[in-house]
């Protein structure tokens, strides 16, 4: 990930979602644009609970 992508999982679920809801319409392009490995950032999110939502583009 990139080093400007908070690594506190908390804090980097904040910072995903906020990106999500203001400036990307899917993870994927997210990742893309940012350089994140979405696979990584899924297991890093699942692992307090959050899974990625299509319908709502958000981790719930």
């Amino acid at each position: 990930m990139s080093s400007q992508i908070p690594k506190d999982p908390a804090i980097l679920l904040s910072f995903i979602n906020t990106q999500l809801r203001d400036y990307y319409p899917s993870l994927e392009e997210l990742c893309a644009s940012l350089g994140i490995d979405e696979d990584g950032l899924t297991q890093k999110l699942s692992a307090i609970d959050y899974i990625y939502d299509r319908g709502s583009n958000q981790f719930q």
